[in-house]
Parts: C-alpha cells; sequence; structure tokens
C-alpha cells in the first residue's frame, strides 16, 4: 500500500520540522515548502494527499493559497488543515469558508494533530474507493451495454433474416401465383426495411459531435414529428396537441427533434397491444415551459397514452438497448435511440406512469443555450 504523501507549509522552520518528524515517524512521507508560492509550485509537481497549511505568513497567506487552490480543478479536491494562532471563531469562519477541511490552532499540539491528520487521510481513502468503485460500475456497464447491443443485433437480425428466407421459400413456391408473390414480396421488403432500421439506430446511438442547430417553429416541428410517425410506421391514428406555445422559436435538430418525437408516439401506440382498434388509442401531446435552477428554461412536451403501462418488470431498463415488452420481430431501440438522440442536444427523456392509467413520457429540450450541457453523454 502507497504511503500517504503531505504537505506540510509553515513559514517557520522549527513548526517544519517539528510536523515533519512526527509524520514521518506514523510512516507518511513530507514535503516541505516555507511560503506561499513555493506550495503552490510544490502541488504542480508533486499532488499530495491533504495539505497542513499556516494562515500567517509573508507575502501570500493561508487564506490566498487555499483560494488558488479551490480556483484550480486539478488541486480543488485536496484537503486543506489550516495552522493557524488565531482563536476567534470568526478567523476560523473564514478558513472553512475558503474551502479548509478543519483547523489547528498553535501552540500545535503534535497527538491532536496527528489525529486530526489520520482523520482526514481515511476520508481521502474513503473518497479514492468511490472514485474507483464509480469508474468500475461506469467501465461495467459499458461492458454489459455493449454486450445487451451485441446480444440484441445478433438476435434482431438472425430472426429478421430467418423472416426473410421464409418468405423468399414461399415466393419461389408460388411462383405461378402472382398476387401470393406480390403478397410474400411486400413481406420481405418489410423485413429488409426493419432491417435497415436497426442498422441506423446503430448508427444514431454512435454519434458524439455537436449536431449543428437551427431556429426551428415549435409548431411545424410537432407537425412534422407527428407526420413522421405517421408516415414512417403506418399508421393513421388519432393524435391530440395541446401547444399553448405557439410558433415559439427554439434552436434545435430539426431531424433529430422529428425522430426523437416520431419514436415516442410508435411508443405509445403500442402500448395499447395488438387487440386495441385503432380508434381505441389516443395519444396526446402537451407542451409548457419550465425553469430548472441550473439549466435554465426548458421546453417540455409531454406524450401522453392510456395504454398498458410500464411493464414492472423493465421499468428499470426500459433505456436499455433491445429492452422491450413487445414480441414483435425487430424491436426494442426506440427509446434508447430518442434519448440518446435528445441529450445531444443537451435535452433529457424520462417515463413515468399516468395516473388513470398508461405511461407519460417527458421530453426536455433547453431553450437557454448558454446553460446547455454538453452534447457528450
Amino acid at each position: 500500500m502507497t504511503a500517504p504523501k503531505i504537505l506540510v507549509v509553515d513559514d517557520q522552520p522549527i513548526n517544519v520540522q517539528l510536523l515533519k518528524r512526527k509524520l514521518e515517524r506514523e510512516g507518511i512521507k513530507v514535503t516541505t515548502a516555507t511560503n506561499g508560492l513555493e506550495a503552490l509550485s510544490s502541488v504542480r509537481w508533486d499532488r499530495p494527499d491533504l495539505i497542513l497549511l499556516d494562515v500567517m505568513m509573508p507575502d501570500m497567506d493561508g487564506i490566498e493559497v487555499c483560494q488558488r487552490l479551490q480556483a484550480d480543478e486539478a488541486t480543488k479536491s485536496i484537503p486543506v488543515i489550516f495552522i493557524t494562532a488565531r482563536t476567534t471563531k470568526e478567523g476560523k469562519i473564514e478558513g472553512l469558508g475558503v474551502g479548509a477541511v478543519d483547523y489547528i490552532t498553535k501552540p500545535i499540539d503534535l497527538d491532536e494533530t496527528m489525529a486530526r491528520v489520520q482523520t482526514q487521510l481515511r476520508f481521502v481513502s474513503i473518497n479514492r474507493e468511490l472514485v474507483d468503485l464509480q469508474r468500475r460500475l461506469s467501465e461495467a456497464r459499458r461492458a454489459a451495454t455493449i454486450g445487451a447491443v451485441t446480444q440484441g443485433i445478433a438476435h434482431n437480425l438472425n430472426n429478421l433474416l430467418g423472416v426473410v428466407i421464409g418468405y423468399l421459400d414461399l415466393v419461389k413456391a408460388y411462383y405461378d401465383k402472382p398476387e401470393l408473390v406480390k403478397k410474400n414480396a411486400t413481406s420481405v421488403e418489410e423485413a429488409v426495411l426493419r432491417i435497415v432500421s436497426i442498422i441506423k439506430q446503430l448508427s444514431t446511438l454512435v454519434v458524439k459531435t455537436r449536431l449543428p442547430l437551427i431556429a426551428g417553429d415549435l409548431n411545424q416541428l410537432i407537425e412534422c414529428g407527428v407526420q413522421r410517425y405517421r408516415s414512417e410506421y403506418r399508421i393513421d391514428g388519432p393524435v391530440t396537441v395541446q401547444n399553448p406555445l405557439g410558433n415559439l422559436a427554439i434552436d434545435t435538430h430539426y431531424e433529430v427533434f422529428e425522430e426523437v418525437l416520431s419514436k415516442v408516439l410508435i411508443n405509445a401506440w403500442e402500448a395499447y397491444g395488438d387487440a386495441a382498434p385503432t380508434h381505441q388509442r389516443p395519444i396526446s401531446i402537451s407542451t409548457e415551459i419550465v425553469e430548472k435552477p441550473d439549466e435554465g428554461r426548458q421546453l417540455m412536451v409531454k406524450v401522453e397514452d392510456q395504454g398498458r403501462g410500464i411493464d414492472p418488470d423493465i421499468r428499470d431498463q426500459v433505456f436499455e438497448p433491445f429492452v422491450s415488452s413487445k414480441q414483435t420481430v425487430g424491436v426494442g431501440m426506440g427509446l434508447t435511440v430518442a434519448r440518446h438522440a435528445l441529450r445531444n442536444l443537451g435535452g433529457d427523456v424520462s417515463l413515468a406512469d399516468r395516473p388513470g392509467g398508461g405511461t407519460i413520457v417527458t421530453l426536455m429540450h433547453p431553450l437557454d443555450r448558454k446553460n446547455r450541457r454538453s452534447s457528450v453523454e
């Protein structure tokens, strides 16, 4: 196990030596500095796990050193314990206010100092373990997603190719019956289009570049999204639109917005199950503007259905590739693609149960681009 490393900063050499000797006896590596600039230079070249920092120093005091450390993303996480002769509450509050984690008052009690140091080093160790755990969880999640996508692709494409081969056999068997040939050829075409759709969706998932944005009319965007849903999926079901925002202009990517809305609409349509007739599959779209504390104004588009609701068995995995409650061949990536695409625009997609039955899918799209999140998720 690597020994922890501490930087001791004090303009009084005797204090530096006392602390250095005590810490080294406990198996801790120690570097030293006698002023603020020297301390900042030392941290840049040899980052410590913890800093013991004297407050009262000439030229640059400990408060300024701590402020500079906090201002730098590379050093702001290094815990600082102030060492000071100040005993007033105001002095301690000032130090804690600029980012210090603890206070030691002079004259220094070495045993007390050691106890405080060990406490902070334990916090550092726990934090590192948490960061490492997060990294490993992220890697495991990524590996699991890759595995799910690979498995899903293989399963769906194999099934679809089986469908193609089956209908081609029927075409051959009934080559002398034009009506059957036409019917089976149409089924082959539909299966091939499903394959093309899967490949297109996979291409969408790997896009990492920032998409070009232009001002779009919200009325027109919604109308085009509904038309795309109806034409691509050959559906003429009822969709009610309540858009009090009218022709609100938003900076967006037309293709992505329309694709996301169309995928969410087909998800709502299929939520009713195969038994429900077209006129009994109501879907509604509503819009409003909401204010988010860290991200500014957001356009919220809600798509509601009165279908079967979210399957409890897949509730936690609905946005994972090829997770679906439907048994149809070649499905299971619509919501995955929708969320990924909208996140590329700085937005998001979420699902919730609808009171009275069904599902509410909420699309969030930023209106204040200065607060836009990174497009790479």
